[in-house]
Order: C-alpha cells, then structure tokens, then sequence
C-alpha cells in the first residue's frame, strides 16, 4: 500500500522534538495570545471555599449512649455545638481542679 491510501498514518521516524522556550518573552508572547483566544490567567486565584474555622482540633470522646443523648439534647435546647458544651465542661474541671 502507498501513503496515500493511508491518510492517518504517522511516520514515527520523521517526528522531532523541540525544546519548549521558557524566556519572559516566549511566555509573555503566549499569554497574550491566549487572553485573546478567551483563556484565563495563569495565576492562581487564592484558595476558595470555606474559611478555616478557629477550632481546629478535633475530640472524639467515646461515652456512654445515655451520655451522649443528654450532651445532643442539651446542645439543640441551648442551640449551640457540642463541641462548645465540652470547652466549658473543661473549663468548669479546671476551675475545680485548681
């Protein structure tokens, strides 16, 4: 078969490869190009999403399941997190302790 009968053929033999040019001017050239075709900009937009909360830690206090039904409710009537119940669960031991 000759070339012509195969359009999607490639010869391996003849591919080459360039090196990619990394210069501020090559880099400026293909930036404005690419704002004019409808791309982005390279640089990053800073981390989206929800910000960090302040309570970073984390206490996975196994208790009893009498305990941690009174802890839930006592949570949803004052309409806060457990998490707070147990900071001044410690706070009220230090005073205690001290």
């Amino acid at each position: 078969m000759s070339d012509q009968t195969k359009p999607f053929s490639i010869d391996l033999g003849n591919l080459r490869t360039r090196r990619k040019e990394v210069s501020t001017e090559a880099i400026g050239r293909a930036d404005v190009a690419a704002e004019q075709h409808g791309f982005v900009n390279r640089e990053g937009q800073g981390r989206r999403g929800r910000r960090p909360s302040p309570r970073t830690g984390q206490v996975h206090a196994k208790v009893m399941p009498n305990v941690a039904e009174e802890i839930a409710e006592e949570a949803r009537r004052r309409g806060v997190q457990q998490g707070v119940l147990v900071e001044e669960a410690w706070e009220l031991y230090k005073q205690q302790t001290r």
